[in-house]
Parts: C-alpha cells; sequence; structure tokens
C-alpha cells in the first residue's frame, strides 16, 4: 500500500475487512479471463483487529487510506466500523455487494443498502461510501436509497458476476464456480453505470471498473465521477497511477480546462 502511494495514488483503498479471521474460498480462486481477472478469493482477511497493525504502516508513511469493510449483518458491519476508525481513515467504504460471498445481495436491495449505511453512519462520525453491484437490476434505485441514509458517497461498481469453464477438464476453473470480474472487460459496464447515477443522486460519484489508461480515466469523469480507483491495472506495474494522472492533467490543458471537476459529467450535458 505503500508502494502505491509512492506512486501517484493520492488515497490507498484496502481490500475488505471483517471483524473475524476469514480464510476464504478454497483454490483454484483466481484466474485470468478477457483481459482481466475473475476471482473467487471469498473475503479473505485477517480480520479488522489484526489488519489494524498493518495498518499502522501507512500512518507511519504520513499516506492517506480507506479502510473497505464488510458485515453479514448491520450489527456487524457497524462493530467492524467502529473499531476501524481507531486507524484514523480518511473515510470508510461499505463493501455491500461482493458477488461470490454471502454479503452479494446486500446492494441488490435499496431497503437493506440503506438499512447498512444508516448504521454504519450511527456508528461512525467519518465520511462513509457504499460500494454497489452492476449486478443489481437497479442501480439508481440502489443509489438513491444509499444517498437518503446519509452515504457520503458511491462507489461504482464492483466485479461482475462472471465464470470460466475449462474445455478440457470440462468443469469451471474456480474452486467456487462463480467469481467477480474485473478488469478492461468490464469497463464500459462501469461507465454506464456512473451515467445513471450521476443524473440522480447528488453525492460525490467514486468510478471504479476497468480503468487501466488516461482515456479511461477521463471518460469516467465525463460520465461523472468525481474520483477513479485503480485496481486491475497495477499487475502491469504501478506506473499506472503517474502516467493516468500525467494524462489526464494533459488532457485537460488541450481542452481548455483548468481542473478535473470541470469535466464531471459532462457528457450528460452537466
Amino acid at each position: 500500500m505503500a508502494r502505491v502511494a509512492r506512486n501517484g495514488a493520492d488515497v490507498v483503498v484496502t481490500k475488505s475487512v471483517g471483524l473475524e479471521p476469514r480464510k476464504g474460498y478454497p483454490g483454484p480462486n483466481i484466474t485470468v479471463s478477457h483481459s482481466g481477472l475473475l476471482n473467487a478469493v471469498g473475503l479473505a482477511n485477517p480480520g479488522i483487529d489484526s489488519f489494524l497493525q498493518e495498518l499502522r504502516i501507512l500512518q507511519r508513511h504520513n499516506i492517506p487510506f480507506v479502510i473497505s469493510v464488510f458485515g453479514r449483518t448491520e450489527k456487524e458491519i457497524s462493530q467492524v466500523a467502529r473499531i476501524a476508525v481507531e486507524a484514523e481513515p480518511s473515510a470508510l467504504e461499505l463493501n455491500l455487494s461482493c458477488p461470490h460471498a454471502e454479503i452479494s445481495q446486500i446492494a441488490h436491495s435499496p431497503k437493506l443498502t440503506g438499512d447498512f449505511v444508516s448504521a454504519v453512519k450511527d456508528t461512525v462520525s467519518i465520511p462513509v461510501f457504499a460500494k454497489l453491484t452492476p449486478n443489481a437490476s437497479d442501480i439508481v434505485a440502489v443509489g438513491l436509497a444509499a444517498e437518503e441514509a446519509g452515504a457520503d458517497a458511491i462507489v461504482a461498481i464492483n466485479t461482475v458476476q462472471g465464470m470460466k469453464i475449462d474445455i478440457k477438464q470440462k468443469a469451471p476453473v474456480l474452486a467456487n464456480k462463480v467469481g467477480g470480474l474485473s478488469g478492461p472487460a468490464i469497463f464500459p459496464v462501469a461507465v454506464r453505470c456512473i451515467y445513471d447515477l450521476y443524473h440522480v443522486v447528488s453525492i460525490p460519484i467514486i468510478g471504479v471498473g476497468g480503468v487501466s489508461t488516461w482515456e479511461d480515466a477521463v471518460e469516467m469523469h465525463l460520465a461523472g465521477a468525481s474520483a477513479i480507483q485503480i485496481g486491475t491495472a497495477t499487475l502491469r506495474g504501478l506506473d499506472v497511477f503517474a502516467d493516468i494522472r500525467e494524462g489526464v492533467e494533459e488532457y485537460l490543458v488541450r481542452e481548455g480546462f483548468s481542473k478535473t471537476s470541470e469535466i464531471v459529467g459532462l457528457a450528460g450535458g452537466n
């Protein structure tokens, strides 16, 4: 995480952490597919108490960070949130939609999404982001519910539920059979979701899903994203952060803009 920050990221978002240590699913739990990754890690994590020890490394480097948290119930995610704020993160990101875990259905429901966001907002006093899924039948309704419940920003999108089959073994590649697809293949899906959300919610949208070039970042900003998260693209090297930052800055100058906020949502005429 410290290396990511040193290579140009403004903020580091952690992998999701829960209340108790969790081994996740047995392997194989990750494979490549269509220019991206299909994973079914199963929310493997050391538990929030142990994770706080690791986060002290970031604190020593004075690196802003956001902790991604999850829980099976409103009470559980609130407990995780209460402990997580001890690390003094800039914000909490609520994973309400991991497509290969038991929490996958939360962000399919506007009511459940609102209930989880409200529970955490009642527990902590720092900004809370709601991470939504493109697998929901109506992501706009879910986004509105998150906003009404007090979310300070929406993160769109989580990975897309998918499967890969080994044609020689004639069986799914992943032990869990179903996983979450990330990388360039889901980029157009993310752009569509951000575009749709931007026109109905008033809170900021953080775009994520397949961004690998500065052109992708500009496209997401034009759709309505105020900030960009980069994940799978780091596999080709951590220079991706500096490359994207430089490319966006040059685009703004060429197009006559002075800051990124001036192009947010422009593709929709706003």
